[in-house]
């Protein structure tokens, strides 16, 4: 008897052709791909109504040439200068560069951008050789009052690189991307901004190769974007990583930082700790570019052994289960996992989807009382000293196991680890067929969690055909994070922008931080003064005042501290 074939979309394999809107939406390698399981384009079918057709036409790909119908409006001998200072071949005016260095990968900006939808470009984009080079761009910009807008990577979630006055984008990635020194005797490195992720942490882990060091070192900091994202970007965006649990979030593991400002350039000093008055060092983390530019950054290193780490995953009964022993985990005081996840019941559920969970093993945890849409997925590996680690886990397995779960061993997080920067890389497969998804996170106590978690699936299930998955990945003796992906069928940008906004709206309503570790941009800007208060808010925009006086610095509503 001849099977069925099972259908599976026509998912795009190819490169972008260069100089394409979709070769400037794609995430990631152009030639790396990774498309959503069979499991999840039948759950897709069913959850959205669609049909084998809906799947078989491609909508808005993108594959038009990048065009901007307007000019350079940056005065001619401005640009010359720009040239004089950064040399000519690091100055571009070409359409194709000033749309790729104006957008990061917010779901909107994908979706206006694949309709042919182009709000904000630079005039000019220029690649700094060094921070003397930016130094004196933003002195002649701050002189002829010329905006000035940073962009690394490019992996912004909320606006947070779009020029909305145009003038000069500086794209810190291209030159300004090298691991300068480390100094072992304090266990720190010191880094150009422009440096990505895997780069940084090849570096340390080879640091007796290439830096003659006594010990190999790991950076610490795993964001799901850490191919794609920078130093720089981690720390003035306030990121966090999958490991910091462990190693901490990017502003807990940032020593020194130099900075570029029209009022003047600086650099924090390196002491690990200091009582001497307001720290301008804390106050520049998650500055996101409007106060000035970060030009060198000095991190806490970590000792590299992955030969210590220890895996471990767990299937809890309920997410109230999985929530108490998360707590004591964290409070418990005899250390800390580095990696921790909790999935929910709709995320784990869709997450066995995703990775073709055999029926058989379905069933066995049905058996075992751990019901669909009930049992909640916890994941996670130890790392450090191997007598450290075997306790951590040790403890783990006890506190688990006397709340309800049942140990699945290490192989649900190893399977996680193997594909946890990819995921991203769904995103172009599904809005070819207009499916978004897209994820919005907050910070919350322990005992707000579950009203937060409450009120926002609430709200984004009260939209019919839409999914809710939600896990909290980033832990502390106070609390940790909700991060909420909702996936929904729609090409109308504006209905997927208020949808979103009210998504936003639900979380703070709800009592959660407006960000955990997305920064704000211009996306939440509209939301930092009710959340802040209007005390909090004028401290900012006083800082902004004498860093910046003529709002050359990512001006048009960064943070909040200037009118779009």
């Amino acid at each position: 008897m001849l099977r069925k074939k099972k259908f599976r979309p026509d998912w795009t394999e190819t490169a972008p052709e260069a100089g394409t809107i979709r070769s400037i939406v794609k995430y990631g390698s152009p030639c790396a791909f990774k498309h959503p399981s069979d499991g999840w384009v039948s759950m897709m079918m069913e959850e959205f109504g669609m049909t084998a057709a809906d799947f078989s036409r491609k909508q808005d790909e993108g594959r038009q040439k990048a065009v901007l119908d307007r000019p350079v409006s940056l005065d001619a001998r401005h640009v010359e200068r720009l040239k004089d200072i950064a040399g000519e071949h690091n100055v571009v005016t070409d359409d194709y560069s000033r749309i790729r260095y104006a957008y990061g990968k917010t779901t909107e900006e994908l979706m206006e951008l694949r309709t042919g939808i182009i709000k904000e470009a630079a005039d000019v984009v220029v690649h700094p050789r060094d921070k003397a080079d930016v130094a004196r761009i933003v002195a002649y910009c701050n002189e002829h009052v010329i905006p000035v807008t940073v962009f690394a990577a490019g992996s912004s979630v909320n606006f947070g690189v779009r020029p909305a006055r145009g003038g000069v984008t500086l794209a810190l990635g291209t030159h300004m991307n090298k691991l300068l020194e480390i100094n072992e005797a304090n266990q720190t490195a010191r880094v150009q901004p422009g440096m990505f992720g895997p780069a940084y942490e090849d570096a340390l882990n080879n640091a007796p190769e290439r830096f003659g060091t006594s010990r190999r070192y790991t950076c610490g900091h795993f964001p799901q974007s850490f191919e794609y994202s920078t130093v720089g970007g981690w720390v003035v965006t306030l990121g966090s990583g999958q490991a910091s649990t462990y190693y901490g979030d990017a502003c807990d593991i940032v020593i020194s930082q130099e900075y570029v400002t029209p009022a003047g350039t600086f650099r924090t000093r390196e002491f690990p700790a200091e009582a001497t008055g307001p720290k301008v060092h804390d106050i520049m983390k998650g500055s996101e570019g409007a106060f000035g530019i970060l030009v060198e950054v000095t991190m806490k290193i970590f000792r590299f052994m992955p030969e210590n780490r220890k895996y471990f995953s767990f299937m809890f009964s309920s997410w109230e289960a999985a929530v108490d022993a998360s707590r004591e985990i964290m409070q418990g005081e005899f250390g800390r996992p580095a990696v921790y996840r909790i999935s929910d019941p709709e995320e784990t559920d869709r997450g066995l989807k995703l990775y073709g969970i055999p029926s058989f093993v379905d069933a066995f945890l049905v058996r075992r009382g751990y019901r669909p849409m009930e049992r909640c997925l916890c994941l996670g590996t130890v790392e450090g000293d191997g007598d450290y680690t075997r306790l951590v886990l040790k403890k783990i397995r006890k506190i688990c196991k006397d709340h309800g779960a049942m140990c699945l061993t290490g192989y649900a997080s190893r399977k996680w680890e193997k594909t946890r920067f990819t995921e991203p890389y769904m995103r172009e497969d599904l809005q070819d067929f207009g499916i978004q998804i897209d994820t919005l996170e907050a910070s919350v106590t322990w005992d707000n969690i579950h009203a937060v978690h409450q009120g926002v699936r609430a709200y984004i299930k009260s939209r019919p055909r839409t999914m809710c998955m939600t896990h909290a990945s980033h832990f502390y003796p106070q609390g940790t994070n909700l991060y909420f992906i909702f996936i929904m069928r729609t090409s109308d940008v504006d209905e997927f922008r208020t949808f979103q906004r009210g998504v936003i709206e639900a979380i703070v309503k709800s009592g959660g931080s407006l960000s955990h570790h997305h920064g704000i941009g211009r996306m939440m800007a509209p939301y930092l003064e009710g959340y802040l208060g209007k005390e909090q808010m004028e401290v900012l925009k006083s800082l902004k005042r004498h860093f910046d006086p003529n709002n050359i610095m990512n001006p048009g509503g960064q943070l909040g501290l200037d009118q779009a």
